[in-house]
């Protein structure tokens, strides 16, 4: 990548003062000096140069091969001193799984600090202790590397500026050591009467490790801890942990209990001072050191000062495009990981090994393929445990491949078609089109087929190319695709019944111009609120509209039986006319209807009520709610549990998860399995299983979140639009032997199952030829 300078012939930075004398200020005052020897680096530290708080730091092979090709001393003095360990530890309550091939070394803090402040002199970098900087901007120097730390006090002074943003978590933690030896990263649960506490711990140095204390603030009310009380704190803590300690004391340094920020800055720089380190982002402890973020920072920094020397708009802009994406991606699966520690109450009680199996992948990082990559014998453990369980016979089969029931309905695999508009019906009637798109993803072996939103009302569709249910023509072209997928497939199929509301009367997707007036038809909602500026304002419904909808959907229900579905999924997500009563965004009623989550549900159970009074009994319903709108003042998290909750006591058998697309102006966090979280939260809080979806693109993901109890089905969009034999491909890939492949099909198995053998061996041996080697 290449950054363009502001300066033909750029001059070296002459003096750069670096304010903060923490792993990353120095390590970055090492580089840029061997680079520009004539360059005046002076570091000013406020505290002593032996003063450390905290214990150890935790390094990963990746980052050591990077400090080796860097600084190959700073790399051989620190190296002497590490304690590295391969393997981790997870432990519950006297339970303990080891695995293998993690690649993670430990090292005093305070030790580190001192070899790379010798490195500093070695190099001729000015360290200045006990000599704190009141005002920066009185510095008459070409960079001020701001590295402060965590309470940042240049960061805080110019705030605005750098566009802060900071956030406590929600648990606390405290940071202490032992002379306990492990010879494991090591993670500690404990169950106990005031709730779970966890011990984060690893060994950094021969006689010493690092014991970091977390529970929820309900744990920690609960058992008494008091915020700055270390004998306290030490007292309590020993005593829940003691087989853990095994006779080792614990020792404090500035040992308090806090709650963990999590800071993000819009801009890195202002004017010539640039942040690293602490002061510009914060990762939870969870994943790994804030040291290692910091000195990885440091060297893109040091290269972008070197290369563009005093042309601070081009340095700034290559640091910032060098990590910027690396950093928040890095936050991203640090805030993931958090979460988790912050809900762990919720998986306690797993099996032994899905729990450690969730440790293991909580960041969405991990997954069970690469965990076999490190160590094979613990996904097998993990996989063994869940087939047992689920009184599968073969336990080497992939969780993705397992059977499910949805009440009576069996479902041969957990895989899942989501509902995807097609926009090809004409007068609401599926044809040649729909009968090729869910007859040929049956044959490809999905578990579930969950129709496109079928309209209960020619005024329910979303545009003029939507399906409907609500006449005999209709009924007779669905039961022509059900009755072939039944007699050819294992396949079950679900419509998805809904309504558009107020996100309807609309153009195609692919159409350019909008519905002349004379083709669009009145919306309604449950308050007159437009989807989109300048969008068609719908009708707030009456008492009348809306025992005219039940009914429609009622008789929907009723149609959808006669066509042969196996399943019927309502639909209240994504703004639609009943997610549009359950938003508090989109219901500004203040009759019974609205105001709080018991009254907007009232409408949407009514419908479930009578869709489930005119469905077989035997056969299951599913609910598609939006677990957040992804905007300001919606719906709650405790909201969307009431929901849940609600239509589970009202019989729905499965929930599934989706969010937002409720209003115009949403800011959704989007990136791999992102929506899993939510499912998460229904299914392991509700007790009732779930659908989830978003950003699910392989089989190693679907078997992971399986296997993690993050939900029971999962379904893919659009993956299958152009690969309708997804379900085929990864069973090849798994080397599953399949039984319901139709006979005309069957000469094809060989071929397609050692094609994708081939390319299995192939991927993982790249996949191992990249991991980095061992710095043991």
């Amino acid at each position: 990548m290449t950054f363009q300078s502001t300066n033909e012939t750029p001059k070296n930075a002459q003096s750069i003062a670096v304010i903060g004398g923490g792993p990353g200020g120095l390590y970055f005052s090492i580089l840029t000096k061997k680079a520009l020897p004539n360059c005046q680096i002076d570091i000013y530290e406020r505290n002593k140069a032996d003063d450390s708080f905290g214990f150890g730091v935790v390094f990963s092979d990746e980052t050591l091969s990077e400090f080796l090709t860097r600084d190959p001393k700073s790399y051989d003095l620190i190296r002497k001193h590490f304690a590295y360990w391969d393997d981790l530890d997870v432990a519950r309550d006297g339970d303990i799984v080891r695995i293998t091939g993690n690649g993670f070394c430990g090292c005093s803090r305070k030790k580190l600090l001192q070899l790379l402040q010798q490195r500093c002199v070695e190099e001729g970098v000015n360290l200045h202790f006990e000599h704190p900087i009141e005002d920066v901007t009185t510095l008459k120097v070409d960079y001020i590397i701001a590295c402060d730390g965590i309470n940042s006090a240049i960061r805080s002074q110019f705030e605005s500026d750098f566009g802060t943003k900071t956030e406590l978590k929600k648990n606390k933690f405290v940071w202490m050591g032992s002379t306990k030896p492990l010879d494991a990263f090591t993670y500690f649960f404990r169950t106990t009467e005031f709730g779970t506490i966890v011990a984060h711990s690893y060994q950094y140095e021969e006689g010493m490790s690092t014991w970091i204390f977390e529970c929820s603030d309900a744990t920690w009310q609960n058992a008494g801890f008091e915020t700055t009380n270390e004998e306290s704190t030490i007292a309590k803590i020993s005593s829940i942990f003691k087989e853990e300690l095994d006779g080792h004391g614990l020792i404090s340094n500035r040992s308090h209990w806090r709650q963990f920020p999590a800071i993000t800055n819009e801009k890195w720089h202002k004017d010539n001072i640039v942040l690293l380190g602490d002061a510009k982002a914060t990762a939870h402890y969870s994943i790994g050191s804030g040291t290692k973020l910091a000195m990885e920072c440091a060297i893109s920094l040091s290269d972008a000062i070197v290369k563009f020397g005093t042309d601070k708009e081009a340095a700034f802009a290559a640091y910032e495009k060098l990590r910027r994406n690396r950093v928040e991606m890095i936050q991203y699966a640090a805030n993931v990981s958090l979460d988790w520690f912050e809900n762990m109450d919720r998986y306690i009680n797993f099996d032994f090994n899905q729990f450690a199996f969730g440790v293991m992948t909580r960041s969405k990082k991990v997954t069970f393929e690469n965990l076999g990559l490190r160590d094979a014998s613990f996904p097998q453990k993990v996989l063994t445990e869940f087939n047992t369980k689920n009184n599968i016979s073969n336990t080497n089969t992939p969780a993705a491949f397992t059977p499910f029931y949805v009440k009576n309905v069996k479902l041969e695999n957990r895989v899942v078609m989501s509902a995807m508009g097609q926009y090809q019906a004409n007068n609401g009637i599926p044809n040649s089109w729909h009968f090729s798109h869910y007859t040929q993803r049956a044959l490809g072996g999905l578990g579930l087929i969950i129709t496109e939103m079928t309209s209960v009302s020619e005024t329910g569709r979303i545009t003029l190319g939507c399906t409907g249910i609500y006449n005999e023509n209709q009924v007779v072209e669905w039961k022509k695709i059900n009755d072939f997928i039944h007699t050819n497939s294992s396949c079950k199929v679900a419509i998805q019944l809904g309504h558009s509301g107020r996100k309807g009367s609309i153009k195609k997707p692919w159409e350019a111009e909008k519905l002349a007036l004379l083709q669009q038809w009145e919306l309604i909602s449950s308050s007159p609120i437009p989807f989109s500026e300048g969008g068609i304002v719908p009708k707030e419904m009456t008492q009348e509209d809306i025992n005219l909808v039940v009914q429609q959907f009622e008789i929907a229900a009723q149609n959808a039986n006669k066509a042969g579905f196996d399943m019927i999924e309502l639909q209240a997500h994504h703004g639609f006319l009943l997610a549009s009563f359950l938003s508090p965004l989109t219901n500004t009623r203040t009759d019974e209807f609205g105001g709080s989550i018991a009254n907007r549900l009232k409408f949407p159970l009514r419908v479930f009520n009578a869709i489930r009074a005119a469905f077989p009994i035997d056969k299951p319903i599913s609910v598609r709610v939006s677990a957040t709108d992804w905007a300001e003042n919606g719906i709650s998290e405790q909201d969307v549990l009431t929901i849940a909750e609600s239509f589970k006591q009202a019989g729905a058998d499965i929930i599934n998860v989706s969010t937002g697309n409720t209003v115009a102006n949403q800011q959704p966090q989007m990136g791999r399995m992102w929506q899993t979280p939510f499912s998460d939260l229904i299914r392991n809080t509700v007790c009732i299983p779930t659908i989830t979806a978003g950003s699910i693109t392989d089989i190693d993901q679907i078997n992971t979140i399986i296997l993690n109890g993050k939900a029971d089905l999962v379904a893919l969009g659009k993956p299958l639009l152009l690969n309708p034999y997804f379900v085929r491909n990864a069973q090849a890939y798994e080397n599953f032997e399949v039984t319901d492949i139709p006979n005309s099909y069957k000469m094809g198995i060989q071929t397609l199952f050692s094609e994708n053998a081939s390319n299995r061996k192939m991927v993982e041996g790249m996949k191992k030829a990249l991991k980095p080697k061992s710095h043991k």
